[in-house]
């Protein structure tokens, strides 16, 4: 059986120029790589919610998708341009149909937000590059997207915000020190949603890259000191990318491919 998997971008133009800069490719294009390498025969559609068109598109043939996914990106959900108001009513009327919806990092909390749920600004801190001793708790060890995962792990992860409340009956499924939701189910109207606030679809040296062009704003906000500590942060995440797992590292990308089934 082939799948039909939609993928969401979640960055606008500007902000995925620097991502096929430094990850070469947009989130949206490096997740299908990531699909087609587990699931070679299926189908991958990509649209982009600040398209009208592409969206029209994509929610006349909701029910040819077997699966959706939203992927990770660089806005900031509470600045709520026009763009981002695009990318949570797109979320919105996809909920309205019987959808399985992977949501990672600016993913997650668009539909979170979608789903009634709030995203703040990381109240304690943010992930650079890195996420460490992310736990799965009992519920997140019952549920199907983390089968076969290692109940404690490290994991590439990037975001300054984070779902502060989660949307009305959702279950929590796995968090750190420093996002109390690191992965949560929820169900919205008709559609199923499993979020991850990491990112299973990267690598460490794409993280790196990242972290690098950001480096500068970064410690102007002071999330670190200075460059020396942020070089020592970045050489931490070099030793942890040749303990980097293919497989543990993206079970929860598998598992969703195997509940669409």
């Amino acid at each position: 059986m082939s799948l039909n998997v939609l993928i969401v971008e979640g960055n606008n133009p500007k902000d995925s120029e620097v991502f096929i800069r430094a990850a070469k490719a947009t989130c949206s294009e490096n997740l299908k790589n990531i699909v087609l390498k587990l699931e070679p025969t299926s189908n991958v559609t990509i649209i982009n919610p600040s398209n009208d068109n592409e969206t029209n598109k994509a929610l006349e043939d909701m029910d040819q998708y077997n699966g959706i996914i939203f992927t990770g990106g660089a806005m900031r959900l509470n600045d709520m341009t026009d763009e981002i108001k695009k990318h949570i009513n797109f979320a919105s009327n996809c909920f309205k149909h019987k959808n399985k919806i992977l949501a990672i990092c600016w993913g997650l909390q668009v539909c979170s937000t979608a789903a009634g749920g709030t995203v703040a600004p990381g109240k304690n801190g943010a992930h650079i590059g890195i996420a460490t001793d992310v736990e799965i708790n009992e519920d997140g060890k019952k549920n199907l997207i983390y089968k076969n995962k290692k109940p404690k792990f490290n994991t590439p992860a990037f975001n300054f915000d984070e779902v502060s409340e989660l949307p009305k009956g959702a279950t929590l499924l796995a968090s750190d020190k420093v996002n109390n939701i690191m992965g949560v189910y929820f169900k919205s109207e008709n559609s199923e949603v499993w979020g991850l606030q990491y990112h299973p679809d990267y690598e460490y040296w794409q993280m790196i890259n990242l972290s690098n062009e950001r480096m500068g704003k970064m410690i102007a906000k002071e999330y670190f000191k200075d460059e020396e500590t942020f070089k020592k942060h970045i050489d931490f995440i070099k030793s942890e990318e040749k303990n980097l797992d293919f497989k543990n590292k993206t079970y929860e990308i598998q598992n969703w491919l195997d509940i669409i089934k």
